[in-house]
C-alpha cells in the first residue's frame, strides 16, 4: 500500500517556474529522507535534491541549485520540489524517492516540459 503520487508537472516557457509535489501514504513518511530525481529521455536517472527524514536537512544536484527547493510537510506527508528559473535543460520526467537504509520507494513520475 506504499504509495508515491507526483503532481505538478506541465509545460512552462523558459525561466517560468513550477512546484511539483509529491503525495506520500503507506509508510512512516517522517522517518525517510525524501529525494527528487530526474530522468530525461536517453539519459541517466539523475539525483536532482533531497531532503532528510530529520532536521531538513537538503542537497542539490549543482545544475539546479539556486534555483530549486526541496521542502517538506510531514503533517501533510508530502515533500515538494519548487522550481524556478527553469531551462530547457530541466524538461525530464521527476520522481519522488523515499529512502530508508534498504527501503527505497519510488513514485510514478510526473512530466516537466520546458520548451518556447
Amino acid at each position: 500500500q506504499v504509495q508515491l503520487v507526483e503532481s505538478g508537472g506541465g509545460l512552462v516557457q523558459p525561466g517560468g517556474s513550477l512546484r511539483l509535489s509529491c503525495a506520500a501514504s503507506g509508510f512512516t513518511f517522517s522517518a525517510y529522507d525524501m529525494s527528487w530525481y530526474r530522468q530525461a529521455p536517453g539519459k541517466e536517472r539523475e539525483l536532482v535534491a533531497v531532503i532528510s527524514s530529520v532536521g531538513g536537512l537538503t542537497n542539490y544536484a549543482d545544475s539546479v541549485k539556486g534555483r530549486f527547493t526541496v521542502s517538506r510537510d510531514n503533517a501533510k506527508n508530502t515533500v515538494y520540489l519548487q522550481m524556478n528559473s527553469l531551462e530547457t535543460e530541466d524538461t525530464a520526467v521527476y520522481y519522488c524517492n523515499g529512502k530508508r537504509r534498504v527501503l527505497n520507494y519510488w513514485g510514478q513520475g510526473t512530466q516537466v516540459t520546458v520548451s518556447s
